[in-house]
């Protein structure tokens, strides 16, 4: 679509039909040119070009090419997105932390897998085993407690000058570790159920919130769920980063990794040097990609 000239910024907020814009300093309300509603979604992350209409007011007028966008959260031109799972409290689903890496990888996006709560573990050993396997895969990992801050600069090194998306069950502790990361922000938190042993929700919006020393991170809404991206089951494998680099070895093109002689991944698998979970986790999702497939004759 043309661009209308005017401010480039970057869409930060979304709430009730008005856009909230960052350019350098300063920041706008919007709201959208009427011939751009009917043509034109804008999410958070999306860039804009805007006219200034009053003092911190004005009107977006064009959208600029997005480089890629997620559909759950729905939020545009995402670097990264930090996959943020606990030592305990709740309990680590490594399964849902293989589907959120699943989903970044179908999406393009690095993925950066963090333990929080490290004050709650029995030791390094207890820590170094639940990471190992994200850092075989060849993930960034990164250990860290925003109780105690421990680690804390590190990951802020990571996030510095990009934009990324924070992800994770809900009880994980990603509104602490961004007020951890970032004082001042004063987010809500949740306390995790005693009885279920699930966090509460505590986000109920899409927001890129900034960082001091440059940068967005997107805090969203606790997954309970998390859907498959749509690919063939023949092409998971290739989301799997460590899957994808044994695969070529396999003795027959199209292996499945299954019950096919020569399989060079359950070789790996069997051996110690890829991770059980994972390959368990790439059988569940490539079960429930097949059933799909089925059902939708696809």
């Amino acid at each position: 679509m043309e661009l209308v000239a005017g401010k480039s910024g970057l869409v930060f907020r979304a709430v009730g039909g008005f856009f909230f814009v960052a350019e350098g300093e300063e920041r706008y309300r919007c709201v959208l040119k009427g011939t751009l509603k009917k043509k034109e979604e804008i999410l958070v992350g999306d860039r804009v070009v805007f006219t200034p209409t009053a003092p911190s007011e004005g009107i977006i007028t064009g959208l600029e090419p997005r480089s890629r966008r997620l559909i759950r959260p729905p939020v545009a031109n995402i670097d990264k997105a930090l996959i943020v799972f606990a030592v305990k409290i709740p309990p680590p689903s490594l399964t849902m932390l293989d589907r959120m890496l699943v989903q970044a990888e179908a999406a393009g996006v690095e993925a950066i897998v963090c333990l929080n709560k490290i004050d709650l573990a029995t030791g390094p050993e207890e820590i170094s085993a639940l990471l190992e396997p994200y850092r075989r895969a060849g993930y960034a990992t990164y250990a860290v407690s925003s109780k105690t801050r421990a680690n804390l600069d590190l990951l802020r090194s990571e996030l510095t000058g990009v934009i990324t998306v924070m992800a994770g069950q809900s009880g994980v502790g990603k509104s602490s570790l961004l007020n951890a990361l970032e004082p001042g922000l004063s987010l809500a938190t949740g306390e995790v159920s005693e009885r279920t042993l699930r966090g509460r929700h505590t986000t109920r919006r899409v927001e890129l919130l900034p960082l001091t020393g440059g940068g967005w991170v997107a805090d969203t809404p606790g997954f309970s769920a998390l859907d498959l991206p749509d690919v063939p089951p023949e092409e998971l494998v290739y989301l799997f980063p460590e899957l994808a680099e044994l695969a070529p070895k396999c003795r027959f093109p199209g292996c499945r990794h299954e019950l096919e002689p020569g399989c060079a991944v359950r070789a790996a698998a069997e051996a110690g040097e890829l991770a059980q979970s994972r390959l368990a986790s790439y059988y569940d999702m490539l079960r429930e990609l097949r059933e799909r497939r089925r059902k939708n004759k696809w």
